[in-house]
């Protein structure tokens, strides 16, 4: 017999045993009066910890457990009746971030051999550039942290949480699995791979699509669209090469500029949308460790504590929050065109690292463009990240400055207990030079607010270091119901670059329902 137990609680200082299995088998035992031999299989549906208490901190479980030696075979994947209109050619994939790799993994599965462009290198060589870019300075255009195998993503904790409900999520944690994420990610309740563990995922599963018959492209940047009479009949690569097909998915990222103005002179619908932007805070994990934890703080089951913050502003109504928050990480340069500054965060699998690291953001509208134009929150960007690169000292020196110099709005002399993790390497500066005043502004309150919510967060030892500005896409990529562009047929605009993610989860998401949609309508290929 098959149950489902909820709010099986453990107190983290009395922990018997070596796994979470072990554990959760005993305390479903004594839920169900029964022996935990009699316990055939058990699975973690998810785990939470419970810091409200920092005296007593809990580990609370639910789990499905099966009571004898039959299992149910449970087939969530959605049943699918294959399309009669034809293929032309195998269907284009224009990127291979999450919703690019999952598109392509489903379409491969299903006899499409589908053909995945990307503009950067493979996971390998994208990971020798940005390590170039750490070290020296030297940019790569074309591979670095937004552009590459794997996407945004792959140089990011590798966060799979997501505030969408979905029944294809099991499928994308089941396939990360698979494909050598490790398995509590199927139940942990902030799930996360790590930038180490997700570059061999990636690498896994460019590599089932081949063996599937799939075919995957880098260095392939695809500069045009052929469209004639508001159809796509196929694509240009590296502006010359010529492939054509009558299914182009766009999976493009958030960070593809330049593809984003192609598309619009091609006549696609494109509209600005709000983003966020700020700067990343970073403070000593082991400070956030005690300030989440309290005297649990370092023990083996909880590991690297995080947090998520969010107010609004009082004086300027603007929302303001913690983002991509990385555990035992670093701040990242997060560049992808020149003389242009970007932050990011990335922590790996065991985030072991000295810093936490998080964004702290401010949003920003449409409103508060310099103009209409569909991309004029791409400018807003550019302006920005521009102005913290020239005070940066114009070599990729991030600007930084201490979180109270911040407050009192001057120039920090020298770093604290805290060094900034950013390469190539960081210069104090006053960040209110590289960020809009209504953003500096609903900073500082919201940095005193927090500090009443985590005490320390906004010490003298904690480093803030600008910019960040790619929290998600500034445009969204019009589509219908089917996930075609409503402009162009047979074109359709998926994950964050399009503008309908959030995420590595709700990215991938996107990506197995566009592949569902032209499954739905097209025949496999023979």
């Amino acid at each position: 017999m098959r149950f489902e137990i909820n709010n099986l609680k453990q107190p983290v200082r009395d922990f018997p045993f070596d796994n979470d299995i072990e554990m959760v088998r005993f305390l479903a035992a004594g839920k169900l009066k029964i022996k935990g031999k009699d316990i055939s299989s058990v699975r973690i549906l998810r785990r939470s910890i419970d810091a409200r208490n920092k005296k007593d901190i809990l580990l609370v479980y639910s789990a499905e457990i099966l009571v004898n030696e039959e299992a149910e075979n449970k087939n969530i994947e959605n049943k699918l009746i294959y399309g009669s209109k034809q293929i032309n050619n195998r269907p284009i994939i224009i990127g291979s971030g999450p919703a690019g790799l999952f598109a392509g993994l489903v379409l491969a599965q299903k006899g499409y051999r589908p053909l995945l462009l990307e503009r950067g290198g493979d996971v390998d060589k994208r990971t020798e550039a940005v390590s170039a870019f750490f070290s020296s300075g030297m940019f790569d255009v074309g591979s670095n942290i937004q552009f590459g195998e794997g996407g945004a993503g792959t140089f990011s904790d590798g966060k799979l949480t997501t505030r969408i409900k979905d029944i294809r999520i099991d499928k994308v944690l089941n396939t990360f699995v698979e494909e050598g994420a490790p398995r509590e990610i199927l139940y942990q309740s902030k799930p996360h791979i790590g930038t180490d563990i997700l570059k061999i995922v990636v690498k896994n599963m460019r590599n089932r699509i081949i063996e599937l018959g799939g075919d995957v492209r880098f260095h392939s940047k695809v500069t045009d669209i052929l469209v004639e009479e508001g159809c796509a009949k196929g694509i240009i690569v590296n502006g010359k090469e010529a492939i054509e097909s009558n299914i182009i998915i766009a999976a493009i990222g958030h960070s593809a500029r330049d593809t984003y103005r192609m598309l619009l002179e091609k006549g696609m619908k494109i509209i600005p949308k709000p983003f966020s932007i700020g700067v990343r805070i970073e403070h000593s994990q082991s400070m956030i460790d005690e300030a989440q934890y309290g005297i649990f703080a370092g023990h083996p089951r909880l590991g690297a504590a995080d947090y998520l913050l969010t107010t609004r502003s009082k004086l300027t109504g603007r929302a303001v929050y913690s983002f991509c928050m990385c555990p035992g990480g670093q701040v990242v340069a997060a560049a992808s065109e020149r003389e242009m500054l970007v932050t990011n965060g990335m922590s790996e699998y065991k985030r072991d690292r000295e810093n936490a690291n998080s964004a702290l953001v401010v949003s920003v509208s449409p409103e508060d463009f310099k103009d209409s134009h569909p991309l004029s929150g791409i400018e807003f960007q550019r302006i920005w990240e521009g102005k913290a690169y020239k005070l940066g000292g114009r070599s990729y020196y991030a600007p930084v400055q201490l979180t109270e110099d911040f407050l009192k709005g001057k120039v920090s002399k020298a770093f604290g207990k805290v060094k900034p993790s950013y390469e190539p390497g960081a210069r104090l500066c006053d960040l209110h030079m590289c960020l809009p005043e209504y953003v500096t502004l609903s900073m500082k309150e919201a940095l005193k607010d927090f500090d009443r919510k985590i005490k320390g967060f906004a010490s003298s030892n904690a480093v803030l270091t600008g910019v960040e500005t790619r929290t998600s896409a500034p445009v969204r990529i019009v589509r219908k119901k089917n996930m075609e562009s409503e402009s162009v047929e047979n074109f359709y605009p998926i994950g964050e670059g399009a503008g309908y993610a959030g995420g590595i989860v709700s990215a991938a998401v996107d990506g197995i329902k566009a592949a569902e949609e032209i499954i739905q309508a097209y025949k496999p290929i023979k």
